[in-house]
């Protein structure tokens, strides 16, 4: 499949392996509509397989990261929906989560700004968040009167910041600032605003180097075993590890090893 979205920019710099999404509706601080909810999702479900893609950065345009749902384009028109349609809705916003989390290229989220409603439950979904100084961020579901349970945040932020911080953040939907969402781990690193491009393309030009097969099944395992009793997620790591003790990149890494030479993974 040709990776072609309308609402969004796409680019993927076959040298590197690093493919960038960019969320491009800046005059509305990158609000989602149903539109780019659709493509987002279908952008996600390609990069999945994209011959070449070894690494992905998603980030916005202009000064957020992304706003939640814009209020004119989707919050208005939902009142217009019966039961069945707002079902409809948000299984499809549900399901843009999970392309991005069963997604097996490592995801890094540059946040170049603010991160509010379901922007920060994309970014939660992401494996890295390294963000801007400027990137507050709130899940403002609460606000509106509606669940903090939204999109998957409720299994996502405790297992990003604990129950504790998650209720917080998801009872309240208060913002925080840059520095206090890195100090509680919901950001992975907080660079000055002029890095942020540079910094996230550096991460994703590492992992993009690294073994995809063992960075595929660690991000999978991560989220597997979350449901896992200690001796189920023992049995599974022993038993994919061995598999991966087949894989072509042990082999490179140890006959790099002996050779003195970085190694190149595939």
């Amino acid at each position: 499949m040709t990776i072609d979205p309308k609402s969004l920019l796409y680019e993927h710099d076959r040298e590197t392996g690093v493919a960038t999404v960019t969320l491009n509706r800046p005059e509305r601080l990158n609000a989602l509509t149903f539109e780019v909810y659709r493509e987002l999702r279908e952008v996600f479900l390609a990069l999945d397989t994209e011959p070449g893609v070894r690494a992905v950065v998603l980030t916005g345009a202009g000064r957020a990261f992304c706003s939640g749902g814009d209020v004119e384009d989707i919050i208005g028109e939902l009142f217009a929906k019966d039961y069945r349609g707002l079902l409809e809705f948000t299984r499809s916003t549900g399901d843009l989560i999970l392309s991005i989390l069963r997604c097996r290229r490592p995801v890094i989220a540059a946040l170049n700004g603010t991160v509010a409603g379901a922007g920060a439950v994309i970014a939660a979904a992401c494996d890295l968040r390294i963000a801007s100084e400027r990137a507050k961020i709130a899940y403002l579901f609460t606000k509106v009167g509606l669940s903090g349970a939204d999109m998957g945040a409720s299994w996502l932020l405790p297992r990003i910041v604990g129950q504790g911080r998650a209720l917080e953040l998801l009872m309240f939907g208060d913002f925080i600032d840059a520095s206090e969402a890195h100090r509680i781990g919901l950001y992975n690193r907080v660079v000055e605003n002029g890095r942020l491009a540079q910094e996230a393309r550096d991460w994703a030009e590492r992992l993009a180097t690294g073994p995809s097969f063992g960075l595929e099944i660690t991000k999978k395992l991560v989220h597997r075993e979350a449901s896992m009793d200690l001796e189920s997620a023992m049995a599974a790591e022993t038993e994919i590890q061995a598999a991966c003790m087949q894989d072509p990149n042990f082999r490179e890494a140890y006959d790099a090893f002996i050779e003195k030479r970085t190694a190149r993974f595939d």
